[in-house]
């Protein structure tokens, strides 16, 4: 067997001489690193086994699992009495009308006029039921009729108007005409209808009326009642002129 040299040719160790203690380290180290060598070849092998610190899936870090524990009543709990509520009459909800649309115009409404009063008749009339005797003192209950007058606004004599009788009495037409100014008893343009020998009743049947020349109304008809009552078996009749 050839012993060791140096470059230099001489011997590097003595044959027989003890180990350093480098030599002693280096040995440790190389020992330590093929059990860690031969730990992750045996790990990677076998990852599932006992000895690997992290296993697949994560075993090391599962969390404990929580148990919830259910909470209980008191022993000397006692339900309180459910409360009943009286039902109350709601009140039905009240209907609010829609609001229709107005219509408007800008355009104003036409006025419309005040109907025209009626002109009044030139004459206007009055009338009363008196007894005969003022008038015919000797015919007594023995006569009936209708007189009077025509006047202007000042109450002077209208004479010359003709004045008209119409209607029916007793079944028996009426149709009589005069002239103020004839019958001067009554007064200066008096006139009068005879209409029989006795008082007779009837009801608006006749009436009489102012007329001039050609027939014209000159006054309203003024209709006649009669009586057969003696004491009201003349009709006054007085026309007066309007202003």
């Amino acid at each position: 067997m050839s012993d060791d040299f140096n470059f230099d040719g001489k011997p590097s160790r003595p044959q027989g001489a003890p180990m350093q203690m480098w030599d002693i380290f280096s040995i440790l180290v190389l020992m330590f690193t093929a059990c860690i060598g031969a730990y992750f070849v045996f790990v990677f092998l076998n990852p599932t086994s006992s000895f690997n610190i992290l296993p697949p899936g994560g075993r090391g870090s599962q969390l404990p699992t929580a148990t919830v524990t259910p909470l209980g009543l008191a022993a000397t709990w006692t339900p309180s009495p459910t409360l009943e509520l009286t039902p109350s009459n709601t009140p039905r909800p009240t209907f609010t009308p829609f609001f229709t649309n107005t219509p408007f115009s800008l355009v104003p409404p036409t006025r419309t006029p005040r109907p025209s009063s009626t002109p009044r008749a030139p004459f206007g009339a009055s009338s009363s039921q008196v007894e005969s005797s003022l008038i015919h003192p000797d015919l007594a209950c023995n006569w009936a009729g209708i007189g009077g007058t025509v006047v202007d606004t000042n109450n002077s004599p209208v004479i010359g108007t003709v004045i008209i009788l119409r209607g029916t009495l007793n079944g028996n037409t009426v149709e009589q005409q005069t002239v103020s100014g004839i019958n001067k008893e009554y007064g200066p343009s008096g006139f009068e209808f005879v209409i029989g020998n006795a008082p007779v009743a009837s009801n608006q049947t006749l009436y009489v009326q102012l007329v001039d020349l050609q027939n014209i109304p000159l006054s309203d008809k003024v209709t006649i009642s009669t009586s057969s009552d003696c004491s009201k078996n003349l009709v006054l009749v007085r026309f007066k002129k309007n202003r």
